[in-house]
């Protein structure tokens, strides 16, 4: 069935605060730069503002998480103070999964009539110490039994992911070479990027220090310290704003846990990914075949291959042989991650993947514009519970 608002509420803003590393500042004055970005960018008075959602948590595995308000975590309700707005604030919306799940929340808040103008966010920064260091006294629930084998962090994980899939199909690291340096081609094209400066060969790849082999340090996302904030509104009313907005033409999000208790497996991830696949193009009215650029999540190099598979572009296995052979270049046949992704721009939990999919359309991407994409996706996680996709199309 396809979606009844399909359309009708756009993204009519885009901030980013600057993108550092251990930068001294705090998240709050991150945050808040971001937002101020995504309203002058909007052309919209932040006293129009009366919606505000996030996931404020900060993810760190056997570490302390964000609790100091401000400092490591901001949400809704210090964000609607610091930008002295608190009063007119109808609806909040505070997830504890990836910040797409506020996406989705603030759309359906606006359609149901709740709020007029919602700044979705997510601010991140880079903990003190090793990001998955694990470092509490005891290990508790599942991390009893994964913990003292080294198994406790998303490197190790998706370490096995990658393994399995190079063992089936017959694939080796020196074929992720070709998208790696694809991929920092394309940041280095992106003025929000945190490796904008920094190029990269197939031999840098290949040498980098490995994490959990096969994965290395090239194959994970860069933790950053900032923050992108997306102002969404109706359709209707971004017309009279200052950017053409950009169309969310549907999402879907995954209700997919798998079987097993190791949190991610290979199989268990493409299933996942197939049933957000059916949702979105079932919800939109679209197939694979009308999408002009892909922003795949990349918290790590794999779950593009498996995105890519999952969502319809390549068969089974195939996945890794199309970005080998260039085809998610920007001149290729399906552009991949045209900012950079979360390996080149930072780790900002998809909204790197959902303000790259909205300049697309909006014809606001600069070098690395892909001409005459009218539709562009964005898939966030890893295709388990809560992985998300959304369809963004151009407003002709």
């Amino acid at each position: 069935m396809i979606w009844e608002h399909r359309n009708r509420i756009a993204v009519a803003g885009v901030g980013y605060s600057a993108i550092g590393r251990r930068s001294g500042r705090t998240l709050a004055s991150l945050t808040l730069e971001a937002c101020k970005a995504a309203l002058t960018d909007a052309g919209l008075d932040q006293r129009e503002v009366d919606g505000i959602a996030t996931s404020p948590s900060m993810p760190r595995y056997g570490g302390r998480k964000g609790v100091d308000e401000g400092v490591d975590v901001v949400t809704p309700h210090y964000l609607a103070e610091l930008l002295g707005v608190a009063p007119q604030i109808a609806w909040t919306g505070s997830t504890n999964a990836m910040v797409t799940q506020s996406l989705i929340d603030g759309a359906l808040a606006i359609a149901a009539g709740l709020c007029r103008h919602v700044l979705v966010y997510r601010a991140l920064h880079v903990p003190d110490g090793r990001y998955v260091n694990f470092d509490s006294a005891f290990a508790t629930g599942p991390d009893q039994f994964l913990a003292p084998y080294g198994f406790s962090m998303p490197p190790a994980w998706v370490a096995t992911v990658m393994r399995r899939y190079f063992e089936l199909h017959g694939y080796s690291r020196a074929d992720f070479a070709r998208y790696i340096v694809d991929n920092r081609d394309n940041a280095r094209r992106n003025p929000n990027a945190w490796c904008r400066d920094k190029p990269l060969s197939a031999e840098d790849y290949l040498s980098t220090r490995m994490i959990a082999d096969p994965v290395s340090m090239l194959d994970c996302d860069l933790p950053v310290d900032g923050s992108c904030a997306l102002l969404l509104t109706t359709t209707e009313r971004a017309r009279d704003l200052r950017r053409k907005p950009a169309l969310l033409t549907g999402f879907a999000a995954s209700t997919h846990n798998g079987g097993s208790a190791i949190p991610m497996t290979l199989e268990h991830m493409l299933e996942g990914g197939r049933q957000v696949a059916k949702r979105l193009w079932e919800t939109t009215g679209l197939s694979p075949a009308e999408v002009g650029s892909a922003q795949l999540y990349d918290g790590f190099s794999m779950l593009v291959v498996t995105w890519l598979e999952s969502m319809g572009f390549c068969k089974d296995g195939e996945g890794l042989a199309f970005l080998r052979d260039g085809h998610g270049a920007l001149s290729g046949s399906l552009p991949v991650n045209t900012g950079g992704g979360a390996l080149g721009e930072g780790r900002l939990h998809g909204m790197t993947q959902i303000a790259e999919a909205v300049l697309q359309v909006s014809g606001r991407a600069g070098e690395r514009q892909v001409e005459g994409a009218q539709h562009s996706l964005a898939t966030i996680s890893n295709g388990l519970s809560k992985a998300t996709a959304f369809l963004f199309a151009r407003a002709d």
